[in-house]
């Protein structure tokens, strides 16, 4: 692989696939960055493509530093590169919906997470912000809040997970969660690097840990309320796409990159109201599970960008995983579909888990499926209008 040492890249015999970017001379490009700009301030706008799970971003030069979402103009982009509209007819919009501090260029730039509009600003397919955020307006009194606890594996730039021998597999799972040391943490530096670029952002990400397996990594954000869970993740999910660039390597949310007797990666949502974080509060628990447990499907179907499919090769009954095919519920029980931490269940309140989430979810469609059934009390396997 290519490794950088001061201004070479040498080859060494791990044969781990990296980036030939990831080679250039990160001493020469810092010489730019840190070039005066002026008044100028950089806007780095960000949206879901036509995947429903792959970002892009393009950059534009605005003339003093914007202190709101209503300072940012809208924008556009051709969407038949990004799978979001045919050529004949491809001018889509980018209307700026959450704003961040830009962690690789810096104070007073940004980063923009943006909603995508159709030529006729009707909603993108992909884009389900829109309809979430219309949701949690009818719920706002109830304060709902969230934390996303989001799996990634690290991969070289051929598929192979980061660290793995180049033919083989690396020791049985066992001695990787929360490791320490270089024989069970691999890549602890875009780890640490993508933490503190989050808090430099301003994304609520409140911890990080090593996963079960090696390579797989997990980190976490929120208490987050309403619709501020998806943008929130969203961002942290673009940062770490940035991040991994930088170092040459890919983060990858499959949710079952590595097939066998290895663990795949999920995206685990806990869910409270005001109601549920306060004394007595286990009972309005009890009754979202009891809801839930009557809408499988329906969540089954809005947990991962391909209606379940992406779940099927994770959520199997092993691996710390319940069955897709079965809803089931428990106290500390990471086999179930929502898990009842032990604490809550001694204190009579505060907040449960719904571990069935895939890692390539989208938040939106996560978050709007909870209120929608938990607290709408909607029935049924499709979505009410409203």
């Amino acid at each position: 692989s290519l490794v950088q040492c001061g201004r070479m890249c040498v080859i060494t015999d791990d044969k781990m696939a990296t980036s030939a970017s990831a080679c250039l001379s990160k001493v020469v490009k810092q010489r730019y960055m840190e070039l005066p700009q002026g008044d100028k301030v950089q806007a780095m706008y960000i949206w879901i493509d036509g995947t429903g799970e792959g970002l892009r971003c393009k950059t534009r030069t605005l003339d003093s530093e914007p202190k709101s979402i209503e300072d940012l103009p809208e924008w556009n982009f051709d969407g038949s590169s990004t799978y979001q509209s045919e050529g004949s007819n491809s001018d889509m919009y980018l209307i700026p919906a959450a704003m961040f501090r830009d962690p690789f260029r810096r104070d007073p730039n940004k980063l923009v997470l943006c909603e995508v509009m159709k030529y006729n600003h009707k909603p993108t397919e992909t884009n389900l912000r829109l309809a979430c955020n219309k949701v949690m307006d009818m719920v706002k009194d109830q304060h709902p809040w969230f934390g996303m606890e989001q799996e990634y594996t690290i991969l070289g730039t051929d598929g192979h997970p980061f660290g793995w021998p180049s033919n083989g597999f690396p020791g049985p799972q066992g001695p990787y969660y929360c490791g320490v040391g270089a024989d069970k943490a691999y890549g602890r530096d875009i780890v640490e690097a993508h933490y503190k670029a989050c808090l430099y952002a301003g994304v609520d990400i409140c911890g990080t840990n090593a996963e079960v397996m090696p390579a797989q990594w997990e980190f976490q954000v929120g208490p987050t309320e309403g619709i501020k869970m998806g943008d929130h993740l969203w961002v942290a999910r673009f940062i770490l796409h940035r991040v991994c660039e930088d170092f040459g390597v890919v983060a990858s949310f499959d949710p079952k990159p590595i097939q066998g007797n290895w663990n795949g990666a999920g995206c685990h949502t806990n869910f409270s109201t005001k109601e549920m974080r306060e004394e007595g509060g286990l009972k309005a628990i009890e009754e979202s599970i009891e809801r839930l447990g009557k809408r499988h499907h329906y969540h089954i179907r809005a947990y991962d960008p391909k209606g379940g499919l992406d779940n099927a090769r994770r959520l199997t009954g092993r691996h710390e995983t319940s069955n897709i095919h079965e809803f089931s519920a428990g106290v500390a029980n990471r086999g179930a579909s929502i898990r009842i931490p032990r604490s809550v269940g001694q204190e009579q309140k505060g907040y449960f888990e719904d571990r069935r989430p895939s890692a390539n979810c989208d938040p939106y469609a996560v978050t709007e499926a909870l209120i929608r059934t938990c607290l709408l009390a909607e029935e049924g396997e499709e979505p009410t209008e409203y």
